[in-house]
């Protein structure tokens, strides 16, 4: 049984409009995303033995502002990464670290809510899977269970979401503006 953690990078800053896509930072809202859910990240108590990361800006101040403690390993192909690059990215780790129970990946959507619904197995759908099927917003974080043995085993249906958690499910102040 491996665990993989998912975590969206909190909201960007669009103020400066001649940024490139990949350079854009953290606006304060994202700033005070990024703080509270890696707070949550580490109350929830789980243990992780690797963080992968994308190198982009934005994801790069979440994890600052996260605080998790945690060295990451930046690649480059998470960045706006398909379903397809990740899971090539997490297979590459069955080499390297093949012995790390627990992956935490930080990046990008469409790409981490597309994990959640092909690696959740329709029989294991619950109210959890329902939320992260509609929205995936920034610097939610999410936890699949995936019955595998070893991360190249990864495939569509392997995994049940244990938990999920969005910045405004923990200050309401964070939820969406209107």
């Amino acid at each position: 049984m491996k665990r993989l953690g998912l975590l969206r990078h909190a909201k960007s800053d669009w103020d400066d409009r001649s940024l490139r896509d990949f350079d854009r930072g953290l606006n304060d809202r994202g700033r005070r995303g990024a703080a509270l859910i890696g707070e949550h990240i580490q109350d929830h108590g789980m243990r992780w033995d690797r963080l992968i990361a994308s190198p982009a800006v934005r994801v790069k101040e979440t994890l600052r502002g996260a605080q998790l403690g945690i060295d990451p390993i930046f690649d480059e192909r998470l960045y706006l990464a398909s379903t397809d690059t990740i899971a090539e990215i997490l297979a590459d780790q069955a080499e390297d670290a093949g012995d790390a129970e627990t992956i935490l990946l930080v990046g990008h959507n469409p790409g981490l809510q597309d994990m959640v619904l092909e690696l959740v197995s329709p029989s294991h759908e619950n109210d959890l899977f329902r939320e992260a099927s509609t929205k995936f917003p920034t610097a939610t974080f999410a936890i699949l269970e995936c019955d595998i043995e070893n991360w190249a085993e990864l495939k569509n249906h392997c995994a049940k979401l244990i938990h999920f958690a969005r910045p405004r499910d923990l200050d309401p102040e964070l939820g969406p503006e209107v």
